[in-house]
């Protein structure tokens, strides 16, 4: 395999797992605040994030840090990909008009 390609590969594993990591944070923050027990679930929801994805920065990287470089590169961009299609619109966040004055 070209070395490209296999970048290429590593960053697309990056972008599975940044998606898997921050796609389970959102459900674990939709779910937490209904939850009986919110703190055992945002533990187990980090722990098992955090093995999933550090296993798989581990595996995909094979001991050269271009390869964990490509799947880090990966997995900012899921995150950015999910900022944008499950972050709030910028209409609920900014207030749509300045007053001038504190409030």
């Amino acid at each position: 395999m070209s070395e490209t390609l296999i970048w290429g590969v590593c960053a697309t594993a990056g972008l599975g797992l940044g998606m898997l990591f921050f796609g389970g944070l959102w459900w674990t923050v939709r779910h937490g605040i209904t939850s009986p027990r919110p703190a055992l679930l945002f533990i187990t929801s980090l722990l098992l994030r955090m093995s999933i994805t550090l296993a798989g920065f581990y595996w995909v990287a094979d001991g050269q840090w271009q390869r964990m470089l490509a799947c880090l590169l990966g997995f900012v961009i899921a995150r950015l990909i999910l900022m944008r299609v499950l972050g709030p619109s910028l209409r609920h966040v900014l207030p749509l008009q300045e007053n001038g004055h504190a409030p």
